[in-house]
């Protein structure tokens, strides 16, 4: 019986956690959010951390997962060519402590 609450709690905790899973699109006319890539971190609204595993990816904080079909990603994303035509710039970073928004503005593009 013990199991069982536990494995309840457990899955109830990871069907609440939204993962920001994303996938990247061919045309512009599928995606739900324009993003591009900038050179440098103070351009971006947001710094991204490219996780390996989807469980790693939590909530709208930067922590991205790509996934490979677009019927599993929250958000399909399409990577513009020009600053100007993009809804979000982002800046990669290298290590998970550093993903996060500098611009709060633009975090209800992601939900």
């Amino acid at each position: 019986m013990k199991k069982l609450i536990l494995l309840s709690i457990s899955l109830l905790f990871f069907a609440v956690t939204k993962a920001q899973k994303v996938y990247s699109v061919d045309y512009e006319n599928q995606a739900d959010v324009k993003v591009f890539v900038v050179n440098y971190e103070n351009q971006a609204d947001l710094k991204v951390y490219k996780v390996k595993y989807d469980h790693q990816a939590k909530g709208n904080e930067g922590k991205w997962f790509f996934t490979a079909y677009p019927n599993q990603a929250k958000k399909k994303i399409y990577f513009v060519k020009y600053e100007n035509q993009a809804d979000v710039k982002i800046y990669f970073v290298a290590y998970e402590n550093q993903a996060g928004w500098r611009k709060a503005a633009k975090k209800s593009l992601l939900y």
